[in-house]
């Protein structure tokens, strides 16, 4: 059975893999790289902007965010996206759907 993401739901991992046109980007924690962010868009259309961290330190290009208290505070669909900013540009990512569910 596939995992569903609940309300109220903390230490959830949203792993985001950065890419410019199917290339990996370095997102890893030089100085020039200024902003690792995540943006959730709640289902009631109030967004929120997370700092995100790396995934590791080589040039993966992915990196994560743990929900904490009240990010996932409401019921239904919400939208994420991600954004970062390198001394070569600022790259964002595709807008994810997902579906907060309903406790019993």
């Amino acid at each position: 059975m596939a995992s569903e993401i609940h309300q109220d739901d903390i230490g959830t991992r949203f792993l985001i893999t950065v890419k410019d046109d199917g290339v990996l980007v370095n997102i890893s924690g030089d100085p020039g790289v200024s902003t690792h962010q995540l943006n959730i868009r709640k289902p009631d259309d109030v967004v929120i902007n997370r700092s995100a961290s790396l995934q590791d330190v080589g040039i993966s290009g992915v990196m994560y965010y743990d929900t904490v208290a009240g990010d996932l505070d409401q019921v239904g669909i919400y939208k994420l996206q991600s954004k970062v900013v390198t001394p070569s540009g600022t790259y964002y990512t595709d807008v994810y759907t997902f579906n907060v569910h309903s406790n019993l």
